[in-house]
């Protein structure tokens, strides 16, 4: 399944107008059709299921060609599990309560007259992605659930992938009877332009980059329309001398368990120097044991110089994005914080204790949107026994920090409403 060159350019004005188009009519569609459209993608992609893995093999024949780096590679792998899951996260949206026009109490009240909030859609939404084929599906299922257009930009790299998951998402919405136009795409084969797409804050509520680091930075750059940003990697943990060697271990290997991308996983690793060398030394084999690379500071290479690997200075404030787990020495606990402040991502953060003061001071004082006491802080999409899904984390003041699930594509309008 290839793109075809001859198909007609869209031109990201054009496909933004188209969405805004069917966004205004979502608003006067019911919970329970727009449910039933989601339903009707998650089929539409269980009907395409051998079709969108052979197009995501092209696409993996056709990186490695091009000799993209190994992340986006084990991103844009589309395995049978990871599709038949995301086609599961589409049929558990498709079953949670509309969250749109919900009703919510105010507390200032306007003198004879009734205020109230309700929940309402953004309008439209763009998501700019690297590989992760998936993903589009996952958003499209959260902006339908919310009342809301998306209009999808993919790279390069998973073309054949996008185009294959946005036509089964399209065939859902037209066998539901819903607008086609709700989601939209703009092929990157074609040439459409991202700074393009992210200037058309007339018709855009908002705009979600998701990949590395640099690609979320440049398009936040570009865009005129508000940003959403996602954060991947550099986490922190802070392993106080009064934590547990085991739990500390399960907390850095469980963290980058999640597929395709271990948004949270635990990278960097803050001790003291009153951790003994025998704990560190059983630490660092059990990671190597199961694949991890182990750095250290200056201070910690000199002393372990056959167990660790030199950390560049620049590393501190950078993801890894694979099996690399770094470890530095601070002085004590209020060191931990001020660093973990300066260099971390901001968005999920970790510390190890026994202690309910170093706890309480360390969620107090780290500015991160996340913040895990004694537990991995692995991120899951969706969580078992829970209804709720997420596409991915944010560490953006300002707008819809921490997780982003549903709650995160909404807004209130404020109803005042008197006797006459």
């Amino acid at each position: 399944m290839e793109v075809d060159d001859q198909s007609p350019v869209i031109e990201p004005l054009a496909a933004v107008c188209r969405a805004y188009q069917a966004s205004s009519q979502l608003l006067t569609i019911e919970g329970v059709q727009r449910s039933r459209g989601i339903a009707a993608m998650a089929q539409a992609l269980q009907d395409n299921f051998n079709v969108i893995l052979e197009a995501n093999t092209l696409d993996l024949e056709a990186s490695r060609e091009m000799a993209i780096p190994s992340v986006l590679l084990e991103w844009l792998r589309l395995t049978p599990e990871r599709l038949q899951s995301t086609i599961q996260i589409l049929r558990r949206l498709g079953q949670l309560p509309d969250p749109i026009h919900q009703a919510m109490t105010t507390k200032h009240q306007v003198r004879e007259a009734q205020s109230y909030k309700q929940l309402v859609p953004l309008g439209t939404i763009a998501l700019i992605y690297e590989a992760l084929p998936d993903i589009a599906s996952i958003t499209a299922g959260l902006c339908l659930k919310t009342g809301n257009s998306l209009v999808l930009r993919g790279g390069s790299e998973a073309n054949n992938s996008n185009q294959a998951i946005a036509s089964a998402l399209q065939t859902g919405l037209e066998k539901a009877s819903l607008p086609i136009d709700t989601v939209q795409i703009l092929p990157a084969a074609q040439g459409s332009s991202i700074r393009e797409l992210v200037t058309q804050e007339r018709y855009l509520s908002l705009v979600i980059p998701y990949g590395r680091p640099s690609f979320v930075q440049q398009v936040m750059q570009q865009s005129t329309a508000p940003v959403l940003t996602t954060a991947i990697g550099n986490c922190y943990l802070y392993w106080s001398v009064k934590g547990n060697l085991d739990l500390v271990r399960w907390m850095i290997m469980d963290s980058h368990s999640s597929e395709p991308d271990a948004v949270n996983a635990i990278e960097k690793v803050l001790i003291t120097t009153h951790h003994k060398p025998s704990a560190l030394t059983l630490l660092w084999n059990n990671l190597k044991d199961k694949g991890f690379e182990v750095r250290g500071d200056a201070d910690l290479v000199a002393q372990f110089p056959e167990q660790l690997k030199p950390v560049a200075d620049i590393e501190w404030s950078q993801p890894y994005l694979k099996k690399v787990v770094a470890f530095k020495v601070v002085d004590d606990l209020p060191g931990a914080i001020a660093w973990i402040n300066r260099y971390s991502s901001c968005h999920a953060d970790a510390i190890a204790t026994d202690s309910y003061a170093e706890s309480r001071e360390f969620n107090l004082k780290v500015d991160s949107a996340s913040i895990y006491i004694n537990t991995s802080p692995r991120f899951y999409r969706a969580v078992e026994h829970s209804p709720s899904v997420f596409l991915g984390m944010s560490n953006r003041k300002g707008v819809r920090r921490g997780l982003i699930g549903v709650d995160s594509l909404t807004t209130t309008k404020e109803v005042i409403q008197g006797k006459g």
